[in-house]
C-alpha cells in the first residue's frame, strides 16, 4: 500500500501488532513526556557512491521497532546525527495540525550542513510527518496542554571507521503522546547556574540541534537536579558571563516596561522555533523585543531593582515555563515561591491558542495533517 504526501510517495506497511484500544487509552490518560511511542515510524534512506551519485530513496511508513545497525556505523563512533522536535495538536473539530513544520525542516537542514550530513528536501520532511500522523492519528491526545510530540532525526548508518562524512544515512520520525513537560500544574521552576560547564563554544555546534550538545549538558543537569532544580543555565564565561540558554530551552526576560529581552544568537545558541514564535507573538501584542547580550549580573541586578519583572524559558516540549528562582551554592536570584507573571502567561496563552486552534493563525503557522 502506498500514500502520497507533499508529492512524495510513501510505502505504508501497517504494524502487525498495534496497541489495543484499551492499552492506548490508558497511555493517553497519563502520557507524561517521551515515555510511550506510537505504532509506526517514518523512514527515508540516503545512499551515495564515492562520486556523489545517488540520494534519498525508499520513503516508507512501517512498524515502530528497534533499528538494526552495524557496530561500526558512523553515528556510534563520530556522533554524526541531528534531530528536531515539534508537536501535532488536535483541534476541537478532531482535525490534527502541526505548528510551523517548515521552520523545523529548515533548521534540520541547517544542522545537517554543520554536521556534514545530506540536506533533506522539505517535501520529504513534511511528507514523513503527515504520513506518520495519518497512520497513528488515534494517538493524538485531546487533553488540555497535550499534543503528539514528533521527533524527526537523521543518523549516519554507513559501516566505516574512517573519519569522513558518511555516505549512508537514515532519516526517521517517531511520535510520542505528550502531557505537561514538567508535570502537574504550571508553576515557576528553579534553575541551577552552571559555573564549571559550557554547553557549546564559539565555532562549535551550539547553533545545530545535535545530540552532542545535549550530551555535554547532562552532567550539569545532574548537578541541577541534585540541588532541587528542574533545569540548568549555561553562561559564556569568556564574555562577562553572558546568558546563553538552558540545557534544552531558550530564555526571555520581561522588563518593567513590558518589553522583552532575549539573548542574541551568536552561533552558540540554538535558534528555537518557539523562541522565534514568541518574538513575533510579543510584537503582535504591541511589545518591543530586543535580542541582545544580557549578563548574569544584569539578571541579578534587574531582579533586585525591579527592572526585570518576569523571566521565562521556552521550547517545543514545555512551550513556555516561568522561572522563579535562579541559584547556585553561593547566591539566589528571585524566589522559589514566585507566581507566574502576567505577561508570561498572556504570551503563553496566545501561543498555545494559535497552536490549538482557539486563536487566529495570523501568520499561517499551522499545517493540517489529518
Amino acid at each position: 500500500m502506498t500514500q502520497t504526501a507533499h508529492g512524495v510517495e510513501f510505502t505504508l506497511q501497517r504494524s502487525a501488532h498495534p496497541k489495543g484500544v484499551e492499552e492506548r487509552a490508558a497511555i493517553l490518560a497519563n502520557p507524561g513526556f517521551g515515555n510511550y511511542f506510537t505504532d509506526h515510524t517514518a523512514i527515508v534512506d540516503y545512499t551515495v557512491d564515492p562520486e556523489g551519485n545517488g540520494g534519498w530513496h525508499d520513503a516508507r511508513i512501517e512498524a515502530y521497532g528497534p533499528i538494526s545497525l552495524d557496530p561500526s556505523a558512523a553515528v556510534l563512533h563520530y556522533g554524526q546525527e541531528i534531530f528536531e522536535g515539534l508537536k501535532a495538536y488536535r483541534h476541537a473539530d478532531g482535525s490534527v495540525w502541526a505548528f510551523r513544520p517548515e521552520a523545523n525542516a529548515a533548521r534540520l537542514n541547517s544542522s545537517a550542513r554543520r554536521l556534514a550530513l545530506p540536506e533533506l528536501p522539505e517535501e520529504y520532511f513534511l511528507g514523513a510527518i503527515r504520513g506518520l500522523v495519518s497512520a497513528d492519528r488515534d494517538w493524538v491526545p485531546s487533553g488540555d496542554g497535550e499534543a503528539l510530540y514528533l521527533r524527526p532525526f537523521m543518523i549516519a548508518t554507513e559501516a566505516f571507521l574512517g573519519v569522513r562524512a558518511a555516505r549512508e544515512v537514515s532519516f526517521r520520525v517517531i511520535a510520542s503522546p505528550a502531557g505537561n513537560y514538567f508535570g502537574g500544574e504550571l508553576k515557576p521552576v528553579s534553575i541551577w547556574i552552571s559555573r564549571e560547564y559550557a554547553r557549546a563554544g564559539r565555532g562549535g555546534t551550539g547553533a545545530a540541534k545535535c545530540g552532542g550538545n545535549y550530551a555535554a549538558s547532562l552532567i550539569a543537569q545532574q548537578e541541577a537536579e541534585a540541588n532541587g532544580c528542574k533545569q540548568v543555565l549555561f553562561l559564556d564565561h569568556f564574555n562577562d558571563d553572558a546568558v546563553e540558554e538552558l540545557g534544552g530551552m531558550n530564555v526571555f526576560f520581561v522588563m518593567k516596561d513590558g518589553s522583552l529581552v532575549t539573548p542574541a544568537l551568536t552561533g552558540t545558541i540554538l535558534e528555537g522555533v518557539t523562541r522565534s514564535s514568541i518574538i513575533q507573538v510579543a510584537k503582535d501584542m504591541g511589545r518591543d523585543v530586543a535580542e541582545r547580550k544580557i549578563t548574569l549580573a544584569e539578571w541579578r541586578d534587574g531582579v533586585g531593582s525591579g527592572d526585570i519583572a518576569e523571566v521565562f524559558a521556552c521550547g517545543t516540549a514545555a512551550v513556555i515555563t516561568p522561572i522563579g528562582l535562579l541559584k547556585d551554592s553561593t547566591e539566589h536570584i528571585g524566589s522559589d515561591d514566585a507566581k507566574a507573571g502576567e505577561v508570561t502567561m498572556a504570551i503563553r496563552e496566545e501561543l498555545l491558542g494559535i497552536q490549538t486552534g482557539t486563536v487566529a493563525d495570523r501568520h499561517g503557522w499551522l499545517s493540517r495533517l489529518v
